[in-house]
């Protein structure tokens, strides 16, 4: 599906949004990876300042710096799992649908018409892992952008070109 969604746009020269369908869409199952190793960053950097701590005021109790490692490397890996599986997307025909959410779940939604640019971003980390966010940012103050997280390149330059269309083509309507 998706292949014939690209190969659609790049004959076309832009996205048609009529050529794509409103399913709801999950991330790339690489972000989980990018997540996890975030998280077990976190838990060493902390089990080593509780060790270095342990060691200097408590050294009766040396195991305090890998328990503080063993624990915040299960929460941080559980809560990386657990936030790949809430993620989802939705392309409708009036807006964007985003959920998300470990503990609090998010339900955002973007309607077309207050889009003002979309914009696709790649760090080092996402780079050496294949992936790119996609940020679209809309009219107002406060939270004025979503990001899209965990995306292929090809997902999301055709998604950001997608999403150009929709907007432009709901200029007119109102957002409410």
């Amino acid at each position: 599906m998706d292949d014939e969604l690209a190969d659609a746009d790049s004959e076309a020269g832009e996205a048609d949004p009529s050529a794509y369908t409103t399913d709801v869409r999950t991330l790339d199952p690489r972000v989980r990876w990018l997540w996890v190793g975030r998280a077990l960053v976190v838990a060493l950097i902390l089990g080593a300042i509780a060790t270095a701590g342990a060691l200097a005021a408590l050294p009766q109790w040396p195991w305090i710096g890998p328990a503080v490692f063993v624990l915040v490397a299960t929460l941080g890996v559980g809560h990386a799992l657990l936030l790949y599986r809430s993620w989802s997307y939705e392309v409708r025909e009036d807006s964007m649908l985003l959920d998300r959410g470990v503990i609090t779940r998010v339900r955002t939604v973007v309607p077309y018409v207050r889009v003002q640019h979309i914009d696709t971003s790649r760090g080092p980390i996402e780079r050496a892992v294949g992936l790119s966010s996609l940020v679209v940012y809309t009219a107002g103050s406060r939270g004025a952008d979503v990001t899209i997280p965990g995306l292929r390149p090809r997902e999301a330059t055709d998604l950001q070109t997608r999403l150009k269309a929709l907007a432009i083509e709901s200029e007119g309507e109102d957002a409410v």
